[in-house]
């Protein structure tokens, strides 16, 4: 089984990620073998949030020529994930049809590579 260090390899911080980023959704760079819910689980393991969904897209390398020799670069995996970004308190009805409320015990946003600010 892969820790989620092994499936989060590194954050993707483009202009484009940042101004979705205010809407929750953060983009990463993952292992090419990882699905879904291993990314979703990674993610909320690593930075303590709740996540929504993950879309994920494959890149395949692309050819280049350096001094007249043709090569190719690398292929990796890309996840976008969107995280629960409201702080609001769950209630539910509980036992006796008394109103019992339930705090979110995770963030709202990751702090943790410059995301969101």
């Amino acid at each position: 089984m892969n820790t989620p260090y092994d499936v989060i390899l590194k954050p993707v911080i483009t202009e484009k990620t940042m101004t979705i980023a205010a809407e929750g959704k953060y983009t990463f760079i993952v292992a090419p073998d990882a699905d879904k819910t291993e990314i979703g689980k990674a993610v909320e393991k690593l930075f303590d949030v709740k996540v929504i969904g993950v879309n994920v897209a494959n890149y395949d390398g692309k050819t280049k020529r350096l001094r007249n020799k043709p090569g190719k670069t690398a292929s990796f995996k890309k996840a976008v994930v969107t995280i629960d970004t409201e702080g609001a308190e769950a209630s539910y009805t509980g036992k006796g049809g008394k109103a019992v409320k339930s705090g979110k015990k995770y963030k709202t946003s990751i702090e943790e590579f410059g995301f969101g600010q």
